[in-house]
């Protein structure tokens, strides 16, 4: 049996904290995230605000709380669609090949083409800032991997025995795949799937930082970095909690990838031992 590293262990205590402060949030402060009160605006934390207020006199620990809410729907959501996408047409290109594949995989070139953040930018820059818009860009840009890593795994899978004894016994194409083929390639797009979290979270705050992310007023770790940069004295805890925040988040999305690499690819844990 296989053992559960420690790194799998802190990332999933990392993400399930956050998790949890973000569905227990009306519960854990009574402070409006959105809520300004500029008369006590940089106030120390203290036993009141315990991460202080910002510039706009909002509680910061409350922004952060809301703000694991948006990280987390985004990440999540994003995530799904993209590998939902990636997962059927780069299957449909590894198991059909011919002007399938080639349709496909152009597509898949043409997009990486690009740099990655900047392709997104331009789309965010274009489309109103909202979180269905940030859901639907990082979806379209980021299906790509997944397509790349679907493809090469069913070229590998379509080709074993018990697969081909499933298209002698007469087994229909979507049903070797969905039934055969799917079950067994699902290990390498979970890796994929959690470090493309982290990197989700990374540009959404990267987006909301410069003004094209969520709404202004939405309390999102990017929008509180980007209230915080407004000011040239600021204390430096208006911008340190929130940077901490989509640290840890991150680190945990990876700590986790990393574990479900060494516990799901065995053969890739003892490839990098021998590098």
């Amino acid at each position: 049996m296989k053992k559960i590293n420690l790194r799998t262990i802190i990332g999933s205590g990392i993400l399930a904290m956050f998790i949890l402060i973000g569905l227990c949030a009306p519960w854990i402060t009574s402070y409006d995230p959105k809520a300004t009160m500029l008369e006590e605006r940089f106030s120390p934390p203290s036993h009141i605000h315990w991460l202080g207020q910002d510039k706009l006199g909002s509680d910061i620990w409350s922004k952060i709380i809301y703000g694991a809410r948006i990280s987390l729907v985004v990440s999540c959501l994003s995530t799904l669609f993209a590998l939902i996408i990636g997962l059927c047409l780069g299957s449909a290109a590894g198991y059909f090949g011919s002007w399938v594949e080639e349709l496909i995989m152009r597509c898949v070139d043409i997009l990486l083409a690009f740099p990655g953040l900047l392709l997104i930018f331009a789309l965010a820059a274009f489309l109103k800032p909202s979180l269905i818009n940030l859901i639907l860009i990082f979806s379209l840009v980021g299906w790509t991997g997944f397509a790349r890593v679907a493809r090469s795994q069913v070229l590998v899978e379509k080709e074993k025995d018990f697969v081909l004894a499933a298209h002698s016994l007469g087994a229909g194409h979507f049903y070797i795949l969905i039934r055969h083929i799917w079950p067994n390639i699902l290990a390498p797009l979970m890796i994929q799937a959690s470090f493309f979290m982290g990197g989700v979270i990374i540009g959404e705050s990267s987006l909301s930082f410069l003004g094209v992310g969520v709404p202004p007023d939405a309390p999102s770790w990017g929008n509180m970095l980007n209230l915080a940069k407004q000011s040239a004295f600021q204390p430096g805890f208006v911008a340190i909690f929130p940077g901490l925040a989509i640290m840890l988040i991150v680190l945990g999305f990876n700590f986790i990838g990393d574990g479900l690499r060494d516990l799901l690819d065995p053969k890739m844990k003892h490839s990098q031992k021998m590098i």
